[in-house]
């Protein structure tokens, strides 16, 4: 076998110009103070944070972190040409960690075309560009390590990244990870390290749920994901044996939700998935990173594995009417009937309990189907409200809740 390494210099040549630094700042205020008021409120000191972007349109759309630009009062865009423009965030995504920004430009900009995320391979060369350390223009070289990443020990979030050992640094956040052609498959978030510097991993938000994230903000001023409706497990040879199944990859099915597109589709507990879009699923995260790029009424090929036969079935993925909420669980929109049952003119269904607060709700005698009315005095019509409000939360401030119970009795409860 001969092995020789790629010319990467016309990429990077390609690729240099279409990464920007980015740097936000944010006013704090200082704590007040017997001095102030003797001589008057201080001025309130800026703390400045840097990252990176990448410039994806001719007219000045770039994209970056949303951890990069989050909570900013200013956002400033360096080119590699050393111009300097204002930024307006356009929109963004918690979920993805994803922000759109915009510059207004006299100039046709540099930018960057987008890749297919999804036929990439492990092993494949890639390039990391981005302003590591403010050190503007730095380009490094890896290999993608693996996909369908998942750095939340406890499986539960959506997290799907492109593994790589391409040297990423504090300031790449935001930054493009782009194949041999110059195109770019990932925006470069996070490493994996005890010491807050790169030592042989990082992570990449793949294209495919970028491109998705911003098309979504540019069209609908929010991003729209698509729902299948099951819950379950990822396969392994522990869980396998449980099961009595031969099968150590894939997404066993636990339960499916009624009026889902799974459960129109035929879909049932028990069955396993094997492959969607003839993308290989062995695990939740391949499952979850690949809806991250579909939206609501979108149309997918699932391969199932029932008994020991095979199955393809299309399903026509739901608007997302859930959400997670962690002092709670999973909570759901409600139907107009279920709202005159409860007496309630408003709220949201708790659909899950998180186990981590399941028994603290049951001692109150609070139950799966009892319904959210209010949260820190805001009336809650659906999840989108509840979204906002856990946005809008810093980590310390206290929670109120109003949950209406089987019995129709309104019942408060203090977090703080």
């Amino acid at each position: 076998m001969n092995f020789q390494k790629p010319d990467f210099v016309e990429v990077a040549k390609r690729t240099i110009d279409n990464v920007v630094h980015v740097k936000n700042s944010t006013n704090i205020s200082n704590d007040f103070s017997l001095e102030d008021l003797i001589f008057g409120r201080r001025q309130q000191r800026p703390l400045i944070g840097t990252g990176s972007g990448v410039i994806i349109s001719p007219d000045g759309y770039i994209i970056t972190n949303l951890h990069v630009v989050k909570n900013a009062d200013k956002i400033e865009i360096t080119t590699n040409s050393n111009q300097t423009f204002d930024a307006e965030l356009v929109g963004s995504d918690d979920q993805n960690d994803i922000a759109l920004l915009k510059i207004n430009s006299n100039e046709v900009l540099s930018y960057a075309t987008f890749g297919d995320s999804d036929s990439t391979q492990i092993g494949e060369w890639v390039l990391a560009v981005g302003n590591p350390f403010n050190l503007n223009s730095t380009v490094t070289a890896g290999i993608i390590s693996a996909k369908s990443r998942n750095l939340d020990p406890s499986g539960r979030t959506t997290q799907s990244y492109i593994q790589t050992d391409a040297a990423v640094n504090p300031g790449n956040s935001g930054g493009a990870l782009v194949n041999t052609k110059g195109e770019l498959i990932g925006i470069n978030t996070a490493i994996q390290s005890q010491t807050g510097s790169y030592i042989g991993y990082s992570f990449a938000v793949p294209s495919n749920i970028a491109r998705k994230v911003i098309e979504d903000i540019m069209e609908f001023g929010v991003v729209q994901y698509g729902f299948l409706g099951v819950t379950g497990s990822s396969l392994n040879s522990s869980i396998s044996k449980k099961l009595g199944t031969k099968d150590t990859k894939g997404f066993y099915i636990n339960s499916v939700e009624e009026g889902s597109g799974a459960n129109i589709a035929g879909i049932k507990s028990g069955d396993i998935i094997k492959q969607v879009d003839g993308i290989n699923i062995n695990k939740f995260s391949d499952l979850k990173g690949y809806l991250n790029s579909k939206r609501p009424d979108d149309i997918v090929k699932i391969k199932l594995k029932i008994n020991s036969k095979e199955k393809l079935v299309s399903v026509k993925l739901n608007k997302n009417e859930r959400i997670q909420f962690y002092l709670i669980g999973i909570l759901k929109n409600i139907s107009k009937d279920e709202l005159i049952k409860s007496n309630a003119s408003s709220g949201v269904k708790i659909s899950e309990f998180n186990n981590n607060y399941k028994k603290y709700w049951e001692d109150y005698g609070i139950k799966v189907g009892n319904i959210i009315k209010s949260i820190n005095g805001n009336k809650i019509h659906t999840i989108l409200d509840v979204e906002k409000i856990l946005k809008s939360r810093k980590y310390h401030d206290p929670i109120n809740i109003e949950i209406i119970n089987d019995n129709n009795i309104t019942e408060r409860f203090n977090f703080r």
